[in-house]
């Protein structure tokens, strides 16, 4: 292949690098291909990408010659400093009106940050999620480009077609400026947090408290799998449960230690929920769910000493459980995505990025961990209101809730009963119960605040600040807390 032929280049060839040049190629785009260790590039040219339209360079000279104008680089390497290094190194290389694409899982702050720098001098950065694993890369992943449009337009001919394809619609649009795309793909992955914690305490009451074994976990997921919870979480779960360990002869899932591992995704939502004012309470408890599994020893320790709860043989009906089960699993996915959504929208408004909701919904029905035929629910929902403030107040969700909240306080309560620790599930069920109330006993804390640090509160009945001097000048201060202080140093209590 003669110089300035490739139409896009790629550094970075470990597994999800490598099945993304292969995608590429098997579309029709000819790609260059980099790695810092060279072995790795020669061992990739002489096995899978023999006989392809790759072309291998040593040098990232090399690799830049070998590029159609405009260039277009992806990247695909540890975030983190490790992409700066790569940018510092390529960005000399390029000229005005090039395009470098990050589809690592960066911090959408660093892909703001490099945006800002790069446009400055004149060479386009697109931040992209990549969702789908190894088998998206290779034969269709969810794509959430960010950066300018101008940049979008240049990769959409590329990205539009290596994405995969849901009803003839490419799982990939663009998201918004700058930070945009890393965004989406940082709140998606908290979503998937959520339904795989989800899952996992589906599947901890059907075991713990029904007594279901792995044949029978497997044939509930299956036919879970052909009603409302299609989804590929849900259809690789029942294929799960179906291996067998050649060594012990157990089910698999037996002999895997229950110590989850975590990448940082989850924690970023999380911090930038925070940060938004954005309850996302099922992502949190499926974060802090991972980070209490971590601590094994600790729990092995604690399991000898703390008190159980006395074993209880579940006297009800599986069947009603197991549908109970199956409801509390779909109504809490539901309020994961509506607070994901509520997430995205918060963002969208801080940051200006004007995103589309139906856009996002449409791209992760393919390619992606979260797909699901439960998603083009959401598609419709925002078709029907484009500003739909939460899920929960479409009127689709809102029967769905109606009809399964009933069976979700069950399978709560049961798991309460039986010491089966369901946070997830607990946490969604709080939030919904909060976000229906119209009075919370927040009026209490209110009160609590301006007793101890004169913080002021409103009133039900008429507009207006008020504080009260809750302790009588003839009365005595209850315990040492309540001794008057300066009211500047009130203010400083809380």
């Amino acid at each position: 292949m003669t110089a300035n032929q490739c139409d896009i280049g790629l550094i970075g060839l470990a597994v999800m690098g490598e099945n993304l040049v292969l995608n590429m190629d098997s579309k029709g785009f000819s790609v260059a291909v980099f790695n810092r260790t060279t072995e790795v590039t020669e061992k990739f040219a002489a096995s899978r990408a023999k006989g392809k339209n790759i072309q291998p360079t040593r040098t990232l000279e090399e690799f830049v010659g070998a590029l159609k104008k405009p260039r277009k680089a992806m990247i695909m390497i540890k975030a983190g400093n490790p992409v700066d290094q790569v940018i510092g190194e390529l960005a000399p290389l390029f000229e005005k009106g090039d395009v470098i694409i990050d589809g690592g899982n960066s911090l959408f702050t660093d892909t703001q940050r490099r945006c800002k720098d790069l446009e400055g001098r004149g060479i386009h950065f697109v931040g992209c999620g990549v969702s789908g694993g190894e088998e998206g890369a290779l034969k269709g992943p969810s794509l959430m480009p960010g950066g300018s449009r101008e940049s979008w337009e240049i990769i959409a001919p590329i990205f539009r077609k290596i994405a995969a394809q849901v009803d003839g619609e490419p799982c990939c649009r663009y998201m918004g400026p700058d930070g945009a795309g890393h965004y989406v793909k940082m709140v998606h992955n908290g979503i998937e947090y959520g339904d795989m914690q989800l899952i996992c305490e589906a599947y901890a009451i059907l075991k713990d408290v029904i007594g279901m074994d792995a044949k029978q976990l497997a044939e509930t997921f299956t036919e879970w799998n052909k009603g409302d919870l299609d989804s590929y979480l849900i259809e690789i779960t029942s294929q799960i449960f179906r291996k067998i360990d050649p060594e012990t002869g157990k089910p698999l899932v037996d002999v895997i230690l229950d110590k989850a591992g975590q990448k940082g995704t989850g924690i970023w939502t999380l911090q930038s929920a925070i940060q938004q004012s954005v309850v996302i309470s099922t992502i949190n408890a499926a974060v802090e769910a991972r980070v209490i599994s971590s601590r094994k020893d600790e729990r092995v320790a604690s399991s000898k000493i703390l008190p159980q709860p006395k074993p209880k043989k579940f006297k009800g009906d599986p069947a009603r459980l197991i549908d109970a089960v199956r409801n509390a699993l779909y109504a809490s996915k539901i309020v994961s995505y509506a607070q994901g959504m509520e997430l995205l929208g918060a963002a969208s408004t801080q940051y200006k990025w004007n995103l589309n909701f139906g856009d996002i919904a449409t791209i992760w029905r393919g390619g992606c961990i979260i797909r699901a035929k439960f998603l083009n629910r959401i598609v419709e929902a925002y078709k029907r209101d484009p500003a739909l403030h939460n899920l929960l107040l479409d009127s689709y969700f809102t029967d769905i809730i109606e009809k399964t909240q009933d069976n979700w306080r069950v399978a709560v309560s049961t798991a309460a009963e039986h010491g089966v620790a369901v946070p997830a599930f607990s946490a969604s069920l709080a939030y919904f119960d909060s976000y229906r109330q119209a009075r919370l006993p927040s009026n209490l804390l209110q009160a609590q605040r301006d007793f101890f640090g004169a913080h002021t509160y409103e009133r039900v009945d008429k507009p207006g600040v008020f504080h009260t001097e809750w302790i009588e000048s003839d009365q005595k201060p209850v315990g040492k807390t309540a001794e008057r202080k300066e009211s500047s140093s009130r203010h400083a209590a809380e």
